[in-house]
């Protein structure tokens, strides 16, 4: 069995914090892990808008807290974010996320996560990221 604390990871090498100032996210489950998919909590901050494409990833994720709206660029539609949205990125679709406010994510990669990923310039992860 595996057991974390998300206070204690906060103040770990699993806090990651994107480089350009959008969010961050501490990484409660990893590859290492072995099972198969990693499970993060992601702070997206106030006023973050920006753009993300996994290509090499699936991700689910669900909404905490705070509010925003994810815009899918294949078809321009945009989805509110509000506590209790779960969004599917089921085709590696292509999106902007933006934050109204400040939002807690809980969210969910396949692949899962060596645990060092940021945002790529094609706003992807990299399959051989460095481990946490």
């Amino acid at each position: 069995m595996i057991v974390r604390d998300l206070k204690s990871a906060e103040q770990s090498n699993r806090r990651i914090v994107s480089p350009d100032g959008n969010w961050e996210s501490t990484r409660m489950l990893l590859k290492d892990d072995q099972m198969g998919f990693s499970f993060h909590i992601t702070t997206i901050y106030k006023d973050a808008d920006f753009q993300m494409h996994y290509q090499n990833h699936l991700e689910s994720v669900y909404c905490i807290s705070g509010e925003g709206e994810v815009e899918t660029l294949a078809d321009g539609k945009k989805y509110p974010i509000k506590p209790g949205t779960l969004y599917i990125l089921d085709k590696h679709d292509k999106h902007i996320l933006r934050a109204v406010e400040e939002m807690q994510m809980a969210c969910v990669f396949n692949p899962p996560l060596n645990g060092k990923e940021v945002h790529n310039t094609e706003g992807a992860y990299e399959l051989d990221a460095e481990a946490v």
